[in-house]
């Protein structure tokens, strides 16, 4: 890791909440590399080697989780905040030197239908 605030468990926090797949992780990475800059989703799918659809659905997921910024539903930017950036800025470091520990950590979180399906049994707070 490199000698930033965010700690290994702020980043590992950050993957397991934030990213659902590597084709989400190497996209924001490349936003986050290069922005201010926007993205058609047609030049991420072939920056990324994914599928349109797939793209689409990656970019979908991170402008939900407000991760990233859209003007439409065709281009997107990384949306700057403070905090993330220096998680961010730790993520790829760590992505670059232990990409197999990165890569088992995504792969270890159950699938996306998996968490939503938990998601709606999690109390919130004011609710009975």
């Amino acid at each position: 890791m490199s000698n930033r605030n965010p700690s290994k468990n702020d980043v590992e926090r950050f993957l397991l909440q934030k990213i659902d797949s590597v084709p989400h992780l190497e996209a924001l990475l490349l936003l986050w590399n290069t922005r201010p800059k926007q993205w058609s989703v047609s030049d991420l799918e072939k920056r990324l080697f994914v599928s349109p659809g797939a793209c689409r659905m990656v970019v979908e997921d991170l402008l939900r989780a407000g991760i990233i910024a859209g003007t439409s539903a065709t281009t997107c930017a990384y949306a700057e905040e403070p905090d993330r950036d220096r998680i961010l800025a730790d993520l790829d470091f760590a992505y670059r030197h232990e990409l197999i520990r990165i890569t088992r950590l995504i792969h270890s979180k159950p699938s996306p239908a998996v968490r939503a399906f938990a998601r709606a049994f999690q109390f919130k707070k004011g609710e009975d």
